[in-house]
């Protein structure tokens, strides 16, 4: 059951559009401010201290349920769907698919846009989505990428600090909260509307994954990963082109995790459909469900290219240097996408 505590602000560590990092009382707390407003200094606040009591989820930060020091706030919503919905903190974000697609001409519904052909990247890891789209960057220079968050793991997408230093970077265009998750520059109700809001958006390509915060069993479908099977079929009877980024890893040392992760391996045997499966020049991969192809793509370098755009990435606690063939094989995905776009459209200006 959740466990809550008040206390009073000392200090705000951080801040940007949707979120404030502070202090309460020695405790490292995160303010959604689009749900709840604005703290200040010498406010008294109520954190839920569920997950960092269990040493989990939310990165050992506790979240600020409510400021006590106010007795009412409002803000001006987005529309009439709401998500986080039947709970304390629901809110009328509005969705792409309630108000349609911005055009010059005013919105249109999203049912005129199109998949066929479009890329889409599926990944089972938050942390997979910076060295995928650094090399997606190298790989077509000019093109508009852009990240669909799905529901799965963390749901403020202002959460994810690789998202906000990639949009500052120019490396995303556009993100998109789909689901349940909320807060991107788009709102979406599902994934595949989300892809199609995306597009319309202009962007050239998609990454499709998770937030920060997966969830993992030792049971053989007890993961958040397991979406990507449904990216894969979905956007692919869609008439989407899916690639997906394995998930891989040198150092793991949970057995099931080494090499080709199990995640991969379990969602690719439940896909009805096939993707392309991007595998980094140098490694070996077999005995993936036959529906799929595998195409092998250099990587390139992915420490020097995080480097380069100013990204620190770990996974599991493990960088470039600890786990290679993690970060390689993410930027061969992302190489793949770019490709994908390079031959079927012209650069944008």
């Amino acid at each position: 059951m959740p466990r809550y505590l008040s206390g009073v602000v000392s200090e705000i560590l951080a801040e940007r559009d949707g979120l404030q990092r502070v202090q309460v009382d020695g405790r490292r707390a995160y303010v959604l401010t689009r749900l709840i407003g604005t703290v200040a200094v010498g406010d008294e606040v109520l954190l839920n201290v569920t997950a960092t009591d269990l040493a989990l989820g939310t990165g050992g930060w506790d979240v600020v349920h409510w400021n006590l020091s106010r007795r009412q706030w409002e803000a001006e919503g987005g529309g009439h769907i709401m998500k986080l919905r039947y709970t304390s903190l629901q809110s009328d974000t509005g969705s792409a698919e309630e108000h349609g697609a911005e055009s010059p001409d005013g919105p249109e519904p999203l049912d005129a846009v199109s998949l066929a052909g479009f890329p889409v990247l599926a990944t089972f890891l938050h942390s997979q989505l910076a060295p995928a789209a650094v090399a997606f960057s190298l790989a077509s220079p000019g093109h508009r990428l852009g990240w669909v968050m799905t529901d799965s793991a963390a749901l403020p997408l202002v959460l994810s600090d690789l998202a906000a230093d990639l949009v500052d970077r120019g490396l995303l265009h556009t993100t998109v909260s789909t689901g349940q998750s909320f807060g991107g520059r788009i709102e979406a109700v599902n994934m595949l509307s989300g892809v199609e809001a995306a597009r319309h958006a202009g962007c050239d390509a998609v990454i499709v994954g998770p937030g920060p915060g997966v969830v993992g069993t030792a049971s053989r479908h007890g993961f958040s990963g397991l979406e990507v099977a449904s990216v894969i079929d979905l956007a692919g009877r869609a008439g989407a082109d899916v690639i997906v980024a394995l998930r891989w890893s040198d150092a793991d040392a949970r057995d099931r995790h080494r090499g080709v992760s199990h995640h991969s391996r379990t969602a690719l045997s439940l896909c009805s459909r096939g993707a392309t499966i991007a595998v980094a020049a140098g490694y070996e991969v077999s005995d993936l469900p036959p529906q799929h192809r595998i195409e092998l793509v250099d990587s390139g370098d992915p420490a020097g290219e995080l480097a380069a755009a100013e990204l620190t990435v770990t996974s599991m606690g493990r960088g470039v240097a600890a786990d290679p063939g993690f970060f390689a094989m993410a930027a061969a995905a992302g190489r793949a996408l770019g490709s994908r776009v390079v031959a079927t459209g012209e650069a944008r200006s």
